[in-house]
């Protein structure tokens, strides 16, 4: 394994993990349903992608609280 020469300066550090933070992921909007979805990918509450729908979904079964 290959070990560094000199020791790095923490500005040199925090330099490079100035590109490592996280971004936020966009959000579309469902054209058929409206809920938020990811982009290029198909809805998970209607099923539907680019118009067609793609997915079989089930109506979710509501539970009775007793």
């Amino acid at each position: 394994m290959a070990n560094p020469k000199k020791r790095k300066a923490r500005s040199a550090v925090r330099t490079n993990r100035a590109h490592l933070a996280l971004k936020k992921t966009s959000l579309n909007k469902c054209p058929k349903c409206g809920k938020a979805k990811k982009p290029h990918t198909v809805c998970n509450f209607c099923g539907t992608y680019r118009g067609r729908q793609v997915l079989k979904i089930e109506a979710k079964a509501v539970k009775n609280k007793k």
